[in-house]
């Protein structure tokens, strides 16, 4: 069996004119037990992929397959949707009357009761809710009404999840929780997991494999270390790390040359030093970032972004030495 689950070619979807959100001969493989992560704006297609995967639209090019057999689009089957994938949305679709354990239960035969219970209890522990099975979905928060319908998809045996936006009514404070809960109940069932977000972040703490689409177009694919560090596009590092792109013309206003168009380094990249060779730059300003600084830098008016891990060693109006020790060129 190959280790490829899902195989996207060539795949094309256009809306009217003046509706963003389509696809553009966008092709890539997924492997079975990853965790992929499509990244981009409001428009950029995210959505609209992930539904072509699921089964829901249908193509204008191109074609998915899943196990090497072809996804069949809404109008070749009466209930859209492949049967061994289950998608959660932003609606979470959970009968919000009903109690915690029926709504998961429900995905389940009554054939074999004893094996029904012992699937249910078995994947709410996975997703941490087992205290709240008898508790109505209505009496749930935001985070814990998510759980449940990441429970309810998974529950059948499912072998691929996809995740439309999970992390958008999900509190910062429970976030990071519930991502690496779904890191390690993939790790630990083997179900392969696609997600769509707007947020970076959700990417590169959870995904095996980043697709950045912009305007429908698939810009990058890979893992999210090696796209950090060498993006092929600017939108991609502005999207990933809050990048500083600088024209050619400023950046050699602050020292650094260079025979392309644009330069573009993030701030961790930027090192404050005591050295005198370095670039001597006036803080403008410095935003409190938890355990470290971020500082708006400016010399001969141009404006940098540099991080201070140091807190409180250089304050608004202090001269500091900047070494910029790697940059991009585009």
């Amino acid at each position: 069996m190959s280790n490829t689950i899902i195989s996207v070619k060539n795949l094309t979807k256009q809306y009217q004119a003046e509706q963003a959100g389509g696809i553009k001969n966008v092709s890539f493989n997924i492997d079975r037990g990853d965790i992929v992560a499509i990244i981009g704006e409001s428009g950029s297609g995210k959505s609209t992929l992930l539904k072509s995967i699921y089964g829901l639209l249908k193509m204008d090019e191109g074609e998915i397959l899943f196990d090497e057999e072809r996804i069949k689009g809404p109008d070749e089957q009466l209930i859209p949707g492949h049967k061994q994938m289950k998608m959660v949305t932003q609606d979470f679709s959970l009968n919000i009357y009903a109690k915690v354990y029926d709504n998961i239960a429900s995905q389940l035969s009554n054939t074999d009761l004893k094996s029904k219970s012992e699937k249910t209890l078995a994947i709410m522990e996975h997703l941490r809710i087992l205290p709240l099975q008898n508790k109505k979905i209505i009496e749930l928060s935001g985070g814990e009404q998510q759980r449940v319908a990441i429970a309810k998809a998974m529950v059948a045996d499912t072998k691929v999840l996809l995740l439309d936006e999970p992390f958008s009514q999900v509190d910062a404070l429970l976030k990071n929780q519930l991502r690496a809960d779904i890191k390690r109940v993939a790790a630990e069932t083997g179900v392969t997991v696609i997600l769509v977000s707007h947020d970076p972040a959700d990417g590169l703490f959870l995904a095996d494999q980043l697709l950045i689409l912009r305007d429908g177009e698939l810009l990058q694919t890979g893992k999210p270390s090696e796209i950090y560090q060498r993006p092929k596009h600017i939108y991609t590092a502005q999207i990933l790390g809050n990048a500083i792109v600088l024209a050619k013309a400023d950046a050699e206003k602050i020292g650094l040359k260079t025979d392309k168009e644009t330069v573009v380094f993030y701030p961790e990249w930027a090192e404050i030093t005591s050295n005198w060779s370095s670039r001597r730059f006036e803080v403008k300003d410095v935003y409190y970032k938890g355990f470290y600084d971020e500082l708006l830098l400016e010399r001969n008016g141009v404006m940098v972004r540099a991080l201070q891990l140091n807190r409180g060693a250089h304050k608004k109006n202090d001269h500091v030495q900047l070494n910029i020790g790697r940059f991009l060129e585009f």
